[in-house]
């Protein structure tokens, strides 16, 4: 008869072998779960817009709780449109300079100056207005013996919102007032001369200062 040839048996795997072979097997059939990115809007917070202020007409009575932005008088002082208000007897008038100490600003400077006994005679307040630093401020005022004080307002956080900054920088020469109520009396453009003569007729009660 023939031999009968018999299969030999595989030799038993080791446990840990076993072991890790199931764990292997499991994580390799495991499904993939896609990790969920955050959109686009969850992500990026929306930018807060800037506040902006239209610049005012004559009659328009100032929000002043919008006018605080931090400006400085000459000597350092920190105070707002809203505080020069305050502290006025009867309103504010801004004449604005694009430089101190160059030959025009000096002219409309000196002219307030001469005249501002007369200009301040109602319980207006005087100041000059530019973008000037408090250093070049004082000496401007110092050398001129201007009676009045001179603002500081080097980011025209004032300036620009009255409708007096030049694009892309620099100042227009004009004049701004507003009485203690907050209304614009007077917002106007011109030069050294006439910048004088609008305060005077507002002054004298001149319907057509504006």
């Amino acid at each position: 008869m023939p031999m009968e040839l018999r299969k030999r048996k595989a030799p038993a795997e080791p446990k840990d072998a076993q072991v890790a072979r199931k764990r292997t097997s499991t994580k390799a059939s495991a499904p993939k779960v896609k990790e969920s990115k955050p959109k686009a809007a969850e992500t990026k917070k929306s930018a807060p817009k800037p506040s902006s202020l239209e610049v005012p007409t004559v009659g328009t009575v100032l929000d002043l709780e919008q006018y605080q932005d931090e400006i400085q008088l000459q000597d350092g002082t920190a105070t707002s449109l809203k505080a020069l208000l305050e502290s006025s007897k009867d309103g504010v008038v801004f004449f604005t300079y694009p430089k101190a100490s160059t030959p025009g600003c000096t002219r409309q400077a000196c002219l307030f100056r001469d005249r501002y006994d007369n200009l301040s005679s109602t319980g207006l307040s005087i100041y000059g207005l530019s973008t000037d630093s408090p250093n070049a401020n004082t000496k401007f005022k110092e050398k001129h013996n201007l009676p009045y004080p001179l603002v500081c307002d080097p980011s025209a956080k004032l300036i620009g919102p009255i409708g007096l900054k030049k694009q892309p920088k620099g100042t227009i020469r004009g004049v701004f007032a507003v009485n203690k109520a907050g209304e614009v009396l007077l917002l106007k453009a011109g030069g050294p001369e006439a910048t004088v003569a609008l305060v005077e007729k507002l002054v004298a009660g001149d319907s057509d200062a504006d």
